[in-house]
């Protein structure tokens, strides 16, 4: 009788060892789903939403004035310079700014990058000059960033980012921002500055433009159609003059402009601006509202 309950205790033991086994088994287990469905939700928060850089994306040339305005700041933005360089038209463009008193930084295509926009509104330019191509629908921005599928996902879905390419969907194809990006996408506030958009169909639809205008520009000028870099650059550089050395309203500059240079002669495309309210002031006037 005691051999026998001996047995019995014995294997209560053995029981309760295979028990305690699975479940320490089961809490490995799960410990180690738990670990893998954390670090999946991590690297796929990552690819969603890239980490912005902190640190602004700093110009490659600086033009300063003998007397500098701390107020009186431009941009020349030339993604152009990758495939259209023209630096007789940056040299032009930054004389007639610097003797105005504009201090005027010059970024080359290679930092034209999806960041380099998001950050652009916090850099307080009061004139922004995009020598940037542009795309036929609603005159999406170019970046320099060659596009990939892996890269700002979640921007991308929401179609803030898109692909584009110069030769109608034909390789090799870039990141480009929408009007989507201005309004959900950047940071800070234009606080009134005038941005010039040089490259194609600008204000062929006044999407883009709209939506610089809510991000708290004041007023955009840009081209109808298509239009190509030559007579962009020509027509760019008068305009300045009209516009900072002769201080002409913008209607005024525009119209002058364009019985000067004339359309573009391939694609008649025309310099307008927006919004049609801004038409009587000056730069002169915005810069100091």
């Amino acid at each position: 009788m005691k051999a026998e309950k001996k047995r019995v205790g014995i294997k209560a033991q053995i029981r309760a060892e295979k028990e305690r086994g699975r479940r320490v088994a089961t809490v490995i287990f799960l410990a180690i789903i738990l670990a893998s469905a954390a670090l999946s939700a991590y690297f796929g928060y990552t690819i969603l939403n890239p980490s912005t850089p902190l640190n602004s994306i700093e110009p490659t040339l600086q033009f300063k004035p003998e007397n500098p305005n701390p107020k009186l700041k431009a941009a020349i933005v030339d993604q152009l310079s990758l495939t259209a360089p023209n630096e007789t038209f940056t040299q032009t463009a930054a004389a007639i700014l610097t003797q105005a008193g504009y201090t005027v930084d010059y970024y080359p295509g290679e930092k034209v990058t999806v960041d380099f926009y998001r950050n652009l509104p916090t850099y307080s330019y009061r004139l922004i000059v995009l020598r940037v191509h542009s795309t036929l629908t609603y005159g999406q921005l170019f970046t320099s960033e060659t596009y990939s599928t892996s890269r700002y996902v979640l921007e991308q879905l929401n179609a803030q980012i898109i692909k584009v390419s110069f030769y109608s969907d034909t390789p090799p194809y870039y990141f480009g921002i929408s009007p989507y990006f201005i309004e959900k996408g950047m940071s800070g506030n234009f606080n009134n500055a005038t941005i010039i958009m040089m490259g194609c169909n600008g204000l062929k639809n006044p999407l883009m433009a709209s939506e610089f205008i809510r991000r708290g520009a004041k007023a955009c000028i840009g081209w109808s159609e298509s239009v190509r870099a030559s007579h962009t650059d020509q027509a760019t550089a008068t305009l300045l003059q009209h516009l900072i050395m002769e201080t002409q309203a913008i209607k005024q500059a525009v119209e002058n402009t364009m019985k000067e240079v004339g359309p573009d002669p391939a694609y008649n495309s025309q310099l307008n601006y927006y919004p049609l309210e801004t038409g009587d002031f000056t730069i002169q006037n915005i810069v100091g509202s």
